[in-house]
């Protein structure tokens, strides 16, 4: 008997179609400034992980202009 093969396009199984259809979606359901502070806070997580990764205990440059630039 030959091996089961499984083959998988774009992200975990899902096409290019599927993918535009989720962020479509999103996109309609939580508006586009919803979704802009979403990516926001999804990169400054994982650039914390990383700094913590590193065993980084104080923000770098970076963040303390993302703290000054919320502040204003």
């Amino acid at each position: 008997m030959e091996p089961l093969s499984i083959q998988t396009a774009g992200i975990g199984g899902l096409g290019f179609q599927e993918v535009a259809l989720i962020v479509l979606a999103a996109v309609v359901l939580f508006g586009g400034k919803k979704m802009a502070d979403l990516g926001k806070g999804l990169g400054e997580g994982i650039r914390n992980f990383k700094h913590a990764l590193k065993g980084d205990e104080t923000p770098t440059d970076d963040l303390k202009r993302d703290e000054v630039e919320a502040k204003r």
